[in-house]
């Protein structure tokens, strides 16, 4: 079977497309035939920064794929041939908080990931995916939806009528949009260009910033709210944002930190004078990703793909990533 590996520090370009054995399932395992895979920034930024992460070779990257149940190990009752499933981030997180050890199973980083054909994956590190959604759609799902509804829904309890404050459309943003607009918020969404603005209004968006032609647009968020700020900030911008996502908060409001996008110093004081709530999220659980995947299914939401790569075109696929034009989600079919 074919499968991309990291076998170097030398960047997109140095990924090999290496024949490997097709692997055997053990004892409470499952054999996915992988037919999708989503791209995250934190895949990118594995392949082009892999010592310091640790990373051994060679290293299959990227933690979000779709596909079918082609075989079973012993003591597998879950799952069955033909099942449609989707891989979870971390390979052992059912429930409950995250530890060293769920961060420790993380895909495409400490473990092997899914850009390959098939992938043995633990029978509860896999979800079933809705039969509306193709495989790509389903390979959106477990990092950048998860990451959207954990911040909005499981740490910040979103109600209807609060507001929401989302930087870019990237596939998290895109995500925590769909899932504002299905609680009733009401959205403030920032972007540096005029044409992804008017696509993300017509998704639902109620106010648009372009923070090019308004750099501080704090100020304008505080304008929109009369004074008051948003309830809720995803953080997924970079050097800079947190700062001004501390003062469009409200005072209580509350700030979901993702991953490694934001790189900021920020004095504390504002944080502390306004009393928010500032929560590192690191993906979720399964049990999470199971309340979402019935959410959406209820509303039938569809998530939102850039573009669609061969497998053969993978690092084209990562470049497109890299360029960072793309709206919504990136994904790559097997």
């Amino acid at each position: 079977m074919k499968a991309f590996e990291i076998v170097s520090p030398d960047g997109i370009d140095a990924l090999n497309l290496a024949d490997r054995p097709t692997p055997e399932p053990g004892p409470g395992e499952v054999l996915v035939r992988m037919r999708a895979n989503s791209i995250n920034f934190r895949d990118l930024s594995t392949i082009l920064d892999p010592e310091p992460r640790g990373i051994p070779y060679p290293r299959i990257p990227n933690s979000d794929g779709a596909g079918e149940v082609i075989a079973t190990g012993p003591g597998v009752t879950e799952w069955k041939t033909g099942d449609r499933v989707a891989s979870t981030f971390f390979r052992n997180w059912d429930s409950g908080g995250i530890s060293a050890a769920v961060m420790a199973s993380a895909l495409g980083g400490a473990t092997d990931g899914v850009l390959a054909e098939e992938v043995v994956l633990p029978e509860r590190g896999l979800v079933a995916i809705p039969d509306y959604m193709s495989f790509e759609e389903a390979a959106t799902l477990p990092c950048a939806a998860l990451t959207a509804w954990r911040s909005l829904v499981e740490e910040g309890k979103l109600r209807a009528g609060e507001t929401v404050l989302l930087l870019g459309t990237g596939g998290v943003s895109i995500f925590a949009l769909q899932i504002a607009k299905m609680h009733g918020a009401t959205v403030i969404q920032t972007s540096s260009s005029d044409e992804k603005l008017a696509r993300v209004r017509s998704m639902g968006a109620d106010h648009c910033i372009n923070y090019r032609e308004t750099p501080e647009w704090q100020d304008a968020v505080m304008e929109i709210t009369g004074g008051i700020g948003a309830d809720h900030v995803v953080e997924v911008g970079g050097g800079g944002t947190l700062a001004r996502s501390a003062g469009a908060v409200r005072v209580g409001g509350h700030i979901a930190l993702i991953g490694i996008l934001t790189m900021d110093r920020i004095d504390p004081t504002l944080l502390m004078r306004k009393s928010v709530r500032m929560t590192g999220i690191y993906v979720g659980s399964r049990q999470m990703f199971r309340s979402m995947l019935r959410a959406f299914e209820a509303h039938e939401i569809r998530p939102v793909i850039d573009r669609t790569f061969p497998l053969n075109e993978a690092r084209e696929a990562f470049h497109h990533m890299e360029r960072a034009g793309h709206f919504g989600k990136i994904t790559i079919s097997l």
